[in-house]
């Protein structure tokens, strides 16, 4: 059973598919860029009213670079789900930087809502400096929490794990076709409340994460479980407990909005990377003796 999950597997995330779907979510982000871009035009200069409930979308160029940025968020995840049979660690990081390039695309809409005539400090601008701020601390500690994991000492597993390794290439596989899934529900709810009921008033920051970030924590909690029978380390069962709690604070932040949102995606990943430092203090300690 596992050889055959092992052939999909391969077959799935081969070089050649991958260069397949990046070279598919580039052309989609190039043609997503182009029509942001007419829908914007069309907005500023006739009285249509095209996209209700996300107007604030359409009404600055700069606000077209939300499109084709969520398309590279797709590939990320997908990448995401890729890096999933590896260590938990690299799979987390792949996270967090999914999360600050989250936080990026929200600038783009935040951009062009900001007024300097009612003032610096405004509700919008604030929101802005928020996020700023945001991006370059969860930048810093993705850094730290890279350079953490290269100073982690390599331990010979005492057990084989190639079983271990199976069972998470299995949750991969199945992935794949719950992201497209979540993918194509998300974009039918939304292209429904925006152009049939025209009545769209839903965080579109969290459309698709939310979900994805919900079945992620199950995902984790399941090779939590199954990394029972391979492992019975305190550091490493205390480790990856911590990461999943690190991933519900980050799904958490998409249920707020502005400074609440940011603080919650901060403790976060301070959180994942406070509990890796002392990990690997652990793990430097034991192999000291």
């Amino acid at each position: 059973m596992l050889k055959k999950i092992d052939k999909i597997h391969a077959f799935l995330f081969s070089s050649k598919n991958l260069k397949r779907f990046e070279s598919s979510i580039l052309f989609l982000a190039v043609v997503g860029f182009i029509v942001h871009l007419g829908l914007i035009y069309i907005n500023q200069n006739y009285e249509v009213n095209i996209l209700n409930g996300i107007n604030n979308l359409l009404e600055n160029p700069i606000s077209a670079l939300y499109t084709p940025f969520s398309f590279i968020l797709i590939y990320e995840v997908f990448l995401l789900i890729y890096y999933l049979p590896r260590s938990f660690t690299t799979s987390i990081a792949k996270e967090y930087e999914i999360i600050s390039l989250i936080m990026i695309r929200k600038i783009f809409e935040d951009i062009p809502n900001l007024n300097t005539n009612t003032g610096i400090f405004n509700e919008d601008s604030l929101a802005l400096l928020y996020n700023l701020l945001g991006i370059l601390i969860i930048y810093y500690l993705i850094f730290l929490f890279k350079k953490t994991i290269k100073n982690i000492p390599k331990r010979k597993p005492s057990t084989d794990l190639s079983r271990f390794i199976g069972y998470k290439k299995a949750l991969s596989v199945v992935m794949v076709p719950i992201l497209a899934f979540l993918c194509i529900s998300n974009l039918f709810s939304w292209s429904k409340s925006v152009f049939l009921y025209q009545n769209f008033t839903d965080n579109i920051n969290a459309i698709f994460f939310i979900d994805f970030f919900t079945i992620l924590i199950l995902v984790d909690v399941f090779i939590l479980l199954i990394s029972f029978g391979y492992t019975e380390r305190y550091a490493q069962i205390i480790r990856n407990t911590g990461f999943i709690i690190s991933t519900i604070l980050l799904r958490l932040s998409f249920g707020v909005k502005d400074l609440s949102s940011v603080v919650l995606l901060i403790s976060g990943v301070v959180f994942g990377l406070i509990i890796l430092k002392i990990y690997q203090l652990t793990e430097t300690n034991i192999s000291s003796k």
